[in-house]
């Protein structure tokens, strides 16, 4: 495999993005456990599926479609979610539903033959191309600087906003941020894992790391690190067994996940 990686671009490609999609997962989904909102993220990457559609259809990169929608319907979700009292499992589903549909239909529309959406919705990082990497890169910055530079703001902010407010830190910004982050970094995890299976790579390793540790700092850190594992190995795994790359990496991750707390469980048993 090691190899196969020297001699060939697009492994490269791909063991790089998976490197970087991991960090970006990592730090986010460790924020999406702590804040408890996974189905909202799961909202949010559907509606990329409308911004692919649309990218086909006016003749830009996919890519570049599902970034700009994801952030739109980000702020709109926050917004809405901000401003009204509608329930957010009811916000969840209409925008989850609507994302996809809107993507059905701007391919629909598309002149030609419809393009085949299986590396977005399932993931293929051996598709990968040297664009999909620079946006990968692009983002993953934006997405660590944020971080990095307002931390301390984003853990107030997470472990008790009302407190947070008090004590006058822009608790209404930082959630806007937060929704956008993680538009992006589904944009990132796309091409990995694809739409249908984002969820699993968000939540996985930071469900892991919280078996080990509650540092926000040292949970990110091990999630990283175990978003890269999971990532390489399903990499490995996808290339030597021919089978498609984002389930594989899903099933490691989720795999993983099941082992390390049925043995965290079996070890706190009393002998």
């Amino acid at each position: 495999m090691i190899n196969a990686i020297l001699q060939y671009q697009f492994l490269q490609n791909a063991a790089l993005s998976a490197a970087l999609a991991s960090i970006a997962c990592g730090i986010i989904g460790t924020i999406i456990i702590e804040k408890k909102m996974v189905m909202m993220s799961g909202g949010i990457a559907h509606t990329a599926f409308g911004g692919i559609g649309l990218g086909y259809f006016l003749g830009i990169e996919p890519i570049t479609g599902a970034l700009g929608f994801s952030v739109l319907a980000a702020c709109i979700i926050a917004k809405i979610q901000r401003t009204t009292k509608i329930s957010s499992d009811v916000l969840i589903g209409m925008f989850w539903s609507l994302g996809m549909a809107l993507g059905i239909l701007f391919i629909a529309f598309t002149p030609g033959y419809p393009p085949d959406m299986n590396s977005y919705l399932f993931g293929d990082i051996l598709t990968v191309s040297q664009l999909d990497l620079k946006i990968i890169i692009t983002l993953n910055c934006i997405i660590v600087f944020v971080i990095l530079a307002f931390f301390n703001l984003f853990k107030a902010y997470l472990f008790d906003e009302e407190f947070a407010t008090v004590i006058g830190i822009p608790t209404i910004i930082l959630e806007y941020t937060l929704y956008i982050l993680i538009a992006l970094t589904v944009v990132v995890l796309i091409r990995v894992v694809g739409i249908i299976l984002i969820i699993a790579l968000l939540t996985a390793p930071p469900s892991i790391a919280r078996q080990f540790t509650n540092n926000l700092k040292k949970v990110m850190s091990i999630s990283v690190i175990l978003g890269i594992v999971f990532s390489l190995t399903g990499l490995w795994l996808s290339y030597t067994f021919q089978v498609p790359s984002g389930a594989t990496i899903i099933i490691v991750s989720v795999m993983s996940y099941l082992a390390v707390s049925v043995f965290q469980k079996i070890r706190r048993l009393p002998i």
